[in-house]
């Protein structure tokens, strides 16, 4: 990829429909899992990079008459998880427009801070983690849940067509993002100055056939989309032809009776001294 596209990263996976139903099966206790056990009423959680807030509403419940403050850079997101807190009439979620590295909140003011596969995408990390151990409380806890895309997978699938999840990571990368994000938590809280680093890993499973479904359509609809496919030409991480043949797997994937996939997570739970 050209250094041109490297020094002026964008949010890899956009906010396309898809994506949004990706994001809408997300739940505080199935995507934020390791951290449940360590929440409790009345404490105050940052969500950030919360997008359209369908955790951070789950958080809000767990720790009412507690506080959850989302902040994600894009307005349409914070929208959406305003809409999400009203209907669901979670007052205590109050949701952010603003820039993960400039946070607008004072010095030790929460008591918890989380986020979901952003970490991933934030080219500077030690300057994400640094800003968000300014406003954590001393004793606060940070957790996060960050991708591995070298170990996520279709099956059955051939060696080849395996390679996509490659071209996926490097065009991640080429946007300023950490492909392998998961795998390195527990090495940049640890840079970041946290301490009493707890770290697991766990994935988003499509077995079922609705899931297969749902999950097909997803890496058809963005990962083939012409947007998607025009950048990874571009940039020569394959050919269009490669592209194709590719896309054609994936609906041999898709008809197969023992398809399954999954999106390999690390997760993380630290502690600023």
């Amino acid at each position: 990829m050209s250094d041109q596209a490297s020094q002026e990263p964008t949010y890899t996976m956009g906010y396309s429909d898809d994506f949004q139903q990706m994001l809408a099966r997300r739940s505080v206790h199935t995507h934020a899992a390791h951290l449940v056990p360590h929440l409790k009423p009345g404490q105050r959680v940052l969500d950030f990079g919360c997008g359209p807030g369908t955790i951070s509403v789950g958080l809000a419940q767990v720790v009412d008459p507690g506080e959850v403050h989302g902040i994600d850079m894009e307005a349409s997101q914070i929208a959406m998880a305003n809409a999400a807190a009203e209907a669901g009439g979670h007052a205590n979620a109050t949701f952010h427009v603003g820039d993960v590295t400039d946070l607008p909140f004072d010095d030790h003011s929460f008591d918890v801070a989380h986020c979901h596969a952003v970490l991933m995408h934030v080219p500077d990390t030690q300057a994400t983690l640094a800003e968000v151990k300014r406003v954590l409380k001393p004793g606060g806890l940070i957790a996060s849940r960050e991708s591995i895309i070298s170990s996520s997978f279709l099956y059955p699938t051939d060696e080849d067509t395996a390679k996509a999840w490659d071209t996926f990571a490097r065009l991640l990368a080429g946007n300023g993002g950490h492909p392998e994000m998961g795998l390195e938590l527990k090495a940049n809280l640890m840079a970041a100055g946290f301490t009493d680093i707890r770290a697991s890993g766990s994935f988003d499973f499509f077995g079922s056939t609705e899931d297969v479904a749902f999950f097909h359509g997803f890496i058809n609809d963005w990962f083939y989309s012409p947007k998607v496919t025009a950048a990874i030409v571009e940039f020569g991480l394959a050919s269009q032809e490669k592209l194709d043949d590719w896309q054609a797997r994936i609906d041999e994937w898709r008809d197969s009776a023992g398809a399954v996939g999954a999106i390999a997570f690390g997760e993380a739970i630290a502690c600023k001294p």
